[in-house]
């Protein structure tokens, strides 16, 4: 894939809505991946789009709505819809790409809530294009085969280079289970309800209180609890690999990253929505060989959860890179 796989990025398009998004914080993997992807020094940019496999289009989601709604009056999807889709008629009168193949060699790639949301009013227009998506959520019209599951991760200013990995040897950790957050959503609030402040083990918090170290926390349990919110991500599972804590994933309906290739079972451990009360039950229950072994895999896989700039074989960005190249043989193998 790497000396093969030609991305082309078209130019249309006016900053700060195209060509640039969040470099940090929750929606982060925007923005840095229209910088990586625009790059000339990447190995995936193709100065023309004759020689390209695939065609970005690098609209920000996340900053449509910083830009156009904020401070938001409304939530009414209407205008992003219709900055998306004009978007795409500009490059579909323009060039012959996206109507010589109805969209099916473009994606789009967005963590914002409010991503998936683009494409319901025109069915018909979107029907092709391959969507890169934090909100991964097969009950919302997430496509398993021609959508690409993105990690969601939270980037601090000074970014990950100090703090990409921590924790301590599995002798070490003390904690059981760990989560600290806010109510967001019905899962985190049966979490919060069962658990909050009632379990030594279980160690499970609202948001921490000024001097508890969140990531020392998470370094010192064996397993991190990674509950969906609103939507189905969270970046508590890319934290859970950067401190070499087996995630525990509960969620309805999320379609977890990289799964084309990585298997889940092996380093993680999923528990029902409807099983919450029996978290420590359920934890408690796995053998301790068990565990060791899925934390050595947490540590194998963790590579493929780091983000570095310029990408690198294996990491974040060369894994989204690699799901959608395999949507794309997807599409060449149904032509």
């Amino acid at each position: 894939m790497i000396k093969r796989f030609k991305i082309w990025v078209y130019k249309e398009g006016e900053m700060p809505l195209v060509h640039m998004g969040p470099m940090k914080h929750i929606y982060a993997i925007e923005g840095q991946f229209i910088s990586e992807i625009e790059s000339e020094k990447s190995s995936f940019f193709a100065r023309h789009p004759n020689e390209a496999h695939a065609f970005f289009l690098p609209v920000s989601v996340a900053y449509i709505v910083k830009y156009v709604y904020m401070p938001i009056t409304t939530y009414d999807r209407e205008r992003l819809v219709r900055i998306f889709t004009d978007y795409i008629k500009v490059v579909a009168n323009k060039y012959p790409f996206w109507n010589r193949s109805h969209g099916a060699d473009h994606f789009m790639l967005s963590c914002h809530d409010w991503a998936p949301e683009v494409s319901v009013p025109d069915p018909g227009l979107y029907n092709n294009l391959i969507r890169v998506l934090c909100n991964a959520n097969s009950s919302e019209g997430f496509h398993l085969k021609r959508d690409v599951s993105l990690p969601e991760l939270n980037l601090p200013p000074r970014g990950f280079s100090r703090h990409q990995r921590f924790g301590l040897p599995p002798n070490n950790r003390t904690i059981l289970a760990f989560f600290a957050g806010g109510g967001h959503g019905d899962i985190r609030k049966s979490l919060l309800y069962h658990w909050k402040d009632k379990d030594d083990e279980v160690q499970v918090h609202g948001y921490l209180s000024k001097g508890q170290d969140y990531n020392k926390l998470m370094g010192k349990s064996k397993f991190c609890l990674c509950p969906s919110g609103f939507e189905v991500a969270s970046p508590r599972l890319v934290e859970s690999f950067y401190a070499a804590c087996v995630p525990v994933i509960i969620s309805d309906s999320y379609v977890l990253p990289f799964s084309d290739v990585l298997d889940w079972r092996k380093f993680s451990v999923e528990i029902p929505v409807e099983r919450v009360s029996e978290i420590k039950r359920i934890l408690k229950g796995i053998p301790e060989k068990k565990y060791r072994r899925m934390q050595k895999r947490v540590l194998k896989v963790r590579r493929h959860f780091e983000l570095n700039r310029p990408a690198k074989p294996f990491d974040l960005l060369h894994m989204v890179l690699h799901s959608i190249w395999l949507r794309r043989l997807n599409i060449r193998q149904e032509d």
